[in-house]
């Protein structure tokens, strides 16, 4: 399967199916353009160069040449390559699995009342509750029983709001370390938080324990305080943002990024990512909102255009800001083209359901934190363990192979089929996709390569 763009100048040859990336002149974009319409990728060079005189105006040496070249790549399996993958889906989908991850609801609480929280103020459905020590210990001795030989597992500290639990979680975090040496295993502890409770104290823990810190902020003032307000109304923009600088600079800008999302109020969210960068944040996601068409924050199918074009708009920006030296990463456009995800990741994503759990502070199990409270995907529980394996089973066998909408996507390997939360909430099936979130992974794909391609030009 073979992806053509033209964007910032540069055009671009994607082969699926190897993730090899060329960057190439006119003349050799029209031909693969031609081969690929025309299904000439099976027929010998020479027949191949023949067909292409009756299709493309170009002089017959110059195509000649061409056609050497893409033979070159074709034969190295770096275009027109076949599909590895689909052969062994099968196998995949009985492979065995292991928990490695588990996403700690350590607070079905919150101090904010962000607009579009899928958590409800931190309540998921159901009761506001802090989880128990005892609780969150089972939860920790449930992964080390339940993932096999792996060595190192990841624990998320995740609400509601983290912090409002604080005590929990360093208890949770020494018990963690206690389990380590005699069961072989290597924690990797994170913490998403929206700082309203952020102290020296809680900073030098997390620096000491934390691998990863994620820290919750919209973008420019009027865009945070109208979507991320207290419940009083007033917003925790001013409050969190001293903190945040502190926050990253204690960790030498490395291990935390700051989170926001856009949603149809500041489809100029570009501005919002320059803004986060020019407050001294170096690990910046802004991600689109997910929300019901009924929601006035909701993304709509007419927004489509200029959310692609903002974008476009960011990717330059980001490529003249590493050029002048003040250089940013931007969660969405970080592609690996070197090697990238294993061949699992590429197939299945997140792992959410099998690899990945989230816990409720009362202990039940779900696939993943967008699926708490919705009974149905109800797993089990820490004293149980996993006893609805049907759901287990139904996200064991999703991947790319079994969303119809996948097969012929060229960003399939590096959205893994997209969220299954999302597919289930838009189409009631975690094996189909949120089809205006596909535009835009497609969009950010195409971006990430260019600014590659971009980049690559400077070294």
């Amino acid at each position: 399967m073979i992806h053509q763009y033209k964007n910032n100048g540069y055009n671009i040859v994607l082969d699926v199916n190897s993730g090899s990336v060329h960057v190439v002149d006119d003349i050799v974009y029209d031909m693969i353009a031609c081969i690929d319409e025309h299904h000439f990728e099976s027929e010998d060079k020479e027949t191949v160069k023949e067909k292409l005189c009756g299709y493309l105006s170009y002089e017959k040496d110059v195509i000649s040449e061409a056609v050497d070249e893409i033979f070159e790549l074709k034969e190295a399996d770096m275009l027109f390559s076949e599909d590895i993958y689909e052969k062994s889906v099968e196998a995949f989908m009985n492979r065995q699995t292991v928990v490695k991850a588990l996403c700690l609801h350590i607070a079905h609480d919150c101090n904010l009342a962000c607009k579009y929280c899928f958590a409800e103020e931190g309540e998921y459905h159901g009761r506001r509750a802090l989880m128990s020590f005892e609780v969150g210990k089972k939860a920790l001795d449930f992964l080390v029983a339940n993932s096999g030989s792996r060595v190192n597992l990841e624990v998320d500290f995740f609400g509601g709001e983290p912090l409002m639990n604080w005590q929990v979680v360093k208890d949770l975090v020494a018990y963690g370390r206690s389990l380590e040496e005699p069961n072989h295993k290597k924690f990797r502890f994170t913490l998403t938080t929206n700082g309203v409770l952020l102290d020296d104290e809680i900073l030098e823990f997390a620096n000491k324990e934390m691998s990863n810190v994620v820290l919750s902020i919209d973008g420019r003032k009027e865009v945070h305080d109208h979507m991320r307000p207290f419940r009083g109304g007033q917003g925790s923009y001013d409050m969190i943002v001293p903190k945040f600088q502190k926050v990253a600079e204690s960790r030498n800008q490395m291990d935390y990024y700051v989170r926001g999302t856009f949603t149809h109020h500041n489809l100029d969210f570009a501005a919002d990512v320059c803004h986060l960068a020019d407050l001294g944040f170096k690990q910046i996601s802004v991600e689109p909102v997910v929300a019901q068409p009924t929601d006035d924050y909701a993304l709509k199918d007419e927004d489509i255009p200029q959310i692609l074009a903002e974008y476009d708009k960011l990717a330059k920006e980001l490529i003249e800001r590493r050029k002048a030296g003040k250089g940013v990463n931007f969660f969405h456009f970080m592609v690996d083209l070197s090697g990238g995800p294993c061949v699992y990741k590429r197939l299945s994503g997140c792992g959410s359901g099998t690899e990945y759990l989230a816990v409720t502070p009362w202990g039940d199990f779900y696939p993943c934190h967008q699926f708490v409270g919705q009974e149905e995907f109800l797993l089990g529980n820490v004293d149980t363990g996993i006893t609805n394996t049907k759901v287990r089973d139904d996200f064991k066998s999703c991947n790319v192979y079994s969303k119809e909408k996948c097969k012929n996507c060229f960003a399939k390997f590096y959205c893994s089929g997209g969220c299954a939360a999302n597919s289930y909430n838009f189409h009631g099936n975690i094996h189909d996709a949120y089809d205006l979130g596909c535009e835009l992974q497609r969009k950010r794909v195409e971006c990430a390569i260019m600014i590659k391609a971009a980049l690559a030009e400077e070294e």
